[in-house]
């Protein structure tokens, strides 16, 4: 595309939901366990366990490429994200269970993947395959705590603006499971895990709190934990896993969000936007970074700029509708307000961006406007974690279903004018 005006603002927004659908494509937990196991198949009768929000698409992926070479398997996956044609297939046993928050379900499911595990016969090889949201879908609790009291700590984790590491530290330090300690159930029995990463550098400890795969030696760092926290860690007196990984349990990343960023950037490219990846390790506080973004894209030519990563929002008593997708477009909104040059789309890989249904937002320059138009204040919206409802008003909501992936958030911005005017460069190789 090339031209001396100004792109119709539909056009750009388009493009822009294009860009962000291929990084998607790249991830996609079916392609991505399909064409690992075309290359890299298994010898023997294979049984398979498949946990995570990702959980269906992979493990329909894997039935594709192993045909009948896979026997029976387990699949628990978040309510509302579970194939229906894997119900009716009579080899896998399927769990919804309780996401962000762990529920009965949850423990349920912990119970049947063990007693899974214990029943699988001599000869048949494990595929396990994991993505984000595993930490919540599945637990087997130690005596010392309860349902209850493994919810109040999900909340308060899910409220205090730790990064997901340290989250899953914690997690992994009140569970029977987690920490690599699920591998003692495997009885030596050798395992494939293939994961679909949601974790910034690919730490296996950190996805699903590592089930397979142990976390550093030693108690999680307990400095910024309230005391209530810090007691029920010690009360499961949970030693860490023996080894990081144990013998005969080979772990393999098949889909994270460097291949997202490379295949947006690629069809960004494709559609006539030079385009450039700013950075793969977004963290931070969601309303701060959705500025800083804003800011630093005034000195950036015209052209696609892209982040990947994870933010966080610390959240009020009661909290709103949207996550921290929402909360970061937002909060860029409000300082891009009035411009015409500038769109920006923040969204989660999963699909899910907090409470409600929308997987992030797509703002622009008059997204202030339409949400103020509607009654709605954006910087109370922002106070409360409620940036979905303003969201929802200006119209700006993106919402995609469950997507089959999860390898946390895009960040998509076109600028396409720039002070001396530049905007699409045509074709860009």
């Amino acid at each position: 595309m090339s031209g001396d005006s100004q792109p119709p603002v539909a056009d750009i927004r388009a493009d822009l939901l294009a860009i962000y659908q291929a990084g998607l494509e790249a991830v996609d937990g079916h392609d991505t366990v399909s064409r690992y196991l075309n290359h890299n198949r298994p010898s023997g009768p294979v049984a398979v366990v498949a946990i995570g929000k990702a959980a269906s698409a992979m493990v329909t992926g894997a039935s594709e490429a192993l045909g009948e070479q896979l026997g029976k398997g387990l699949v628990i996956t978040k309510t509302g994200h579970l194939d229906l044609a894997l119900q009716t297939d009579p080899r896998f046993v399927c769990r919804e269970t309780g996401h962000p928050v762990p529920d009965a379900a949850s423990l349920a499911a912990g119970q049947i993947l063990l007693r899974f595990l214990q029943a699988l016969p001599e000869g048949v090889e494990l595929l396990v395959l994991l993505s984000g949201g595993t930490s919540s879908l599945v637990e087997v609790l130690p005596e010392a705590v309860d349902l209850e009291q493994l919810q109040a700590l999900n909340r308060w984790l899910l409220a205090s603006g730790l990064p997901v590491q340290a989250i899953n530290r914690v997690r992994s330090a009140v569970s029977c499971i987690k920490g690599g300690r699920l591998a003692q159930w495997l009885d030596s029995r050798p395992a494939t895990v293939l994961l679909v990463s949601d974790v910034a550098g690919d730490d296996l400890a950190a996805i699903g709190s590592g089930l397979l795969y142990a976390a550093p030696a030693g108690p999680p760092d307990t400095s910024q934990l309230p005391g209530w926290v810090v007691t029920m860690i010690k009360a499961c007196h949970n030693e860490p896993a023996p080894v990081s990984n144990a013998p005969g349990i080979e772990h393999h990343v098949v889909a994270r969000l460097e291949d997202a960023l490379a295949a947006a950037r690629r069809h960004a490219r494709s559609i006539g936007y030079p385009a450039s990846v700013v950075t793969a390790e977004l963290s931070g506080d969601a309303l701060q970074a959705g500025q800083e973004i804003v800011a630093t894209l005034a000195d950036k030519p015209a052209g696609v700029w892209l982040w990947g990563g994870e933010t966080t929002v610390e959240l009020p008593p009661v909290a709103g509708q949207g996550g921290r997708c929402q909360s970061l477009a937002l909060s860029a909104a409000c300082v891009l307000a009035g411009q015409e040059h500038l769109l920006l789309l923040a969204a989660g890989t999963d699909g899910s961006d907090g409470p409600g249904t929308a997987a992030g937002a797509l703002v622009d320059g008059e997204t202030l406007a339409r949400g103020t138009a509607s009654g709605l204040d954006a910087a109370h919206c922002l106070q409360q974690a409620d940036a979905g409802s303003f969201l929802e008003a200006s119209g700006d909501l993106v919402i995609t279903g469950p997507t089959g992936t999860n390898v946390t958030d895009l960040v998509i911005a076109i600028k396409t004018a720039s002070a001396d005017g530049l905007h699409y460069l045509g074709n860009f190789d």
